[in-house]
């Protein structure tokens, strides 16, 4: 008799994705989203970290790099997702990595010090991840938290760290990062993110009939079926939503 191996699978709360992954991330993977300024990275990722604990119980944490952690709640709320309800119920853990880099008092329970060296920012996120016994992490953005390192070069370090990391941990994870040039190939800052992750999805526009339309499209995801196609995807009052069988670019 052979034992069908069978992975479990974390989902992603993005209508019409898991459709595309096999029913969701295989558990305890780290994902890659990328794509140029403005195509919903930090979005999908507070997405997956807000939707876990609203409908699945899985506690999550949002270490936020590019916006204070006021201005991307009262972002979110344009989804309706209410962060700061599931962060008093110890569901969500918002990391507030801005305020000590530009110089601000933060009145946030979860800061980063200004001058962090990576051994820290990991042992910290750790922590944190520890502390509410997260089961979903999302990190926006991997460009900055290069821009905090004294030498750029340190990236490539730290991100295998961060990876081994995130495996020991058991946590299933978003990193975010800037795509330069996706129709030429490029889908990194620094070109080897996506060696990292075991998953790496790129949303990015596409020029139909003068407008811009909104494309996802799977590169890679260990352990999972999945197509090559550019499928359609929105960002409404909801959030985002995939679509799966519309039409493909």
């Amino acid at each position: 008799m052979v034992m069908k191996y069978t992975v479990e699978r974390v989902k992603s709360g993005i209508p019409g994705f898991d459709d595309l992954i096999q029913g969701g991330f295989p558990l305890g993977t780290t994902v890659l989203v990328t794509g140029p300024t403005g195509s919903g990275k930090t979005t999908f990722g507070v997405q997956f970290v807000y939707k876990g604990a609203a409908e699945y119980g899985e506690p999550g944490v949002i270490v936020t790099l590019e916006e204070r952690a006021q201005d991307l709640r009262k972002e979110m709320l344009a989804f309706g997702w209410d962060l700061e309800q599931y962060e008093r119920e110890r569901k969500i853990a918002i990391v507030d990595g801005v305020s000590a880099v530009v110089g601000l008092p933060s009145e946030e329970q979860y800061v980063l010090e200004g001058n962090l060296n990576a051994e820290d920012f990991l042992r910290y996120i750790y922590r944190v991840v520890k502390a509410i016994n997260a089961k979903r992490l999302v990190i926006d953005s991997i460009p900055s938290i290069a821009f905090r390192l004294q030498e750029e070069s340190k990236i490539r370090e730290v991100l295998l760290q961060l990876n081994t990391i995130l495996l020991e941990m058991g946590v299933t994870s978003i990193l975010t990062t800037e795509a330069p040039d996706p129709s030429r190939g490029r889908i990194s800052r620094y070109g080897m993110e996506e060696y990292i992750a075991r998953g790496v999805v790129l949303l990015d526009f596409v020029e139909k009939e003068v407008e811009l339309k909104r494309y996802l499209l799977i590169r890679k995801m260990r352990e999972t079926k999945h197509s090559m196609k550019k499928y359609p995807f929105e960002i409404n009052e909801e959030g985002i939503v995939v679509y799966p069988s519309g039409e493909v670019y």
